[in-house]
């Protein structure tokens, strides 16, 4: 096989038996199609290609002018890729010395409490049908912290009204139950029976936020939520761009400061491990000293 060959098999692998998101997919796929016009370019076949010919690439990178975040992540791709080879075709693991940088890790933006209070209240000024639905969907952004992708997907055989829960499907297909207040269901309740028809007429719609493109009912877009929130942050004032997923930021920003733990964070979150959560913990010293003298027994 050429080295597409073996490009096309290591990405039925991340889907098939990795089960990596759309997103992270298409990210491997734009790393690797860089990796092998790099090869082509140099005639570097795979089954003679050298840790020297792989530090050549990452020099290339760094000649692109490319951040150290996206150096980082395509090293991380070449490892997971030559790690396949080796142990699916016996193909020498020459990323095994590749070495990937530590990355600085970035605050989250995220909105104040008092921010995401006006957002909120102003989104229930607009009592149309799709004002509702708009609003909504910000509610439960914000008090489940799932990521906008998860948002979408809802189904509303996802929804438990009897336990207040709601079954989400995250990353690599991974399955988490979030809890959520009985105000939100009352709200998702009374959309689905009073409204949602108005917003789209579907007979048995099987999302909560369906649309119809060309004739076929699907899930609302990412695009669509990045709009809604825009316009809204626009109307209330805030001027600095916002996305969705600064709302998940938000959400756990303010769970830290009324003192969950990192572990619960980490679920409710559905991060894999513990570590990603700790971005997270950018308390103020003020909000840690009222949560310890919450908390403590002694305080």
């Amino acid at each position: 096989m050429d080295a597409r060959q073996y490009q096309t098999k290591f990405e039925a692998y991340l889907l098939t038996e990795k089960r990596v998101s759309n997103n992270t997919f298409f990210s491997y796929k734009r790393d690797m199609n860089q990796f092998m016009g790099f090869l082509q370019k140099n005639n570097i076949s795979l089954k003679t290609l050298t840790g020297d010919d792989l530090k050549a690439f990452v020099h290339h990178l760094h000649g692109l002018k490319l951040s150290a975040r996206s150096i980082a992540r395509k090293i991380s791709t070449l490892k997971t890729f030559f790690l396949y080879l080796a142990q699916h075709f016996d193909i020498k693991n020459s990323a095994k010395e590749l070495y990937i940088p530590k990355i600085e890790k970035r605050l989250p933006t995220h909105l104040s409490q008092d921010e995401v209070s006006n957002l909120l209240a102003h989104s229930e000024k607009d009592r149309t049908p799709l004002g509702i639905r708009n609003s909504l969907m910000l509610y439960l952004l914000y008090s489940s912290g799932m990521r906008v992708s998860e948002l979408i997907n809802i189904r509303i055989s996802d929804i438990h009204f009897d336990t207040r829960f709601i079954s989400i499907e995250g990353k690599g297909g991974r399955q988490r139950m979030i809890p959520l207040p009985q105000t939100i269901m009352i709200m998702v309740h009374d959309y689905l029976q009073k409204h949602a028809h108005e917003v789209v007429s579907i007979a048995d719609p099987i999302y909560l936020f369906p649309v119809i493109y060309g004739k076929k009912v699907k899930p609302i877009s990412r695009q669509s939520c990045w709009i809604i929130l825009k316009k809204l942050c626009e109307q209330v004032g805030i001027k600095r761009a916002i996305s969705p997923h600064q709302l998940r930021h938000s959400f756990a920003t303010h769970m830290l400061e009324k003192g969950v733990d990192l572990r619960s964070l980490q679920v409710l979150l559905g991060h894999e491990e513990i570590t990603t959560v700790e971005v997270y913990t950018h308390v103020e010293t003020s909000q840690l000293r009222k949560i310890y003298d919450k908390k403590h027994p002694r305080s």
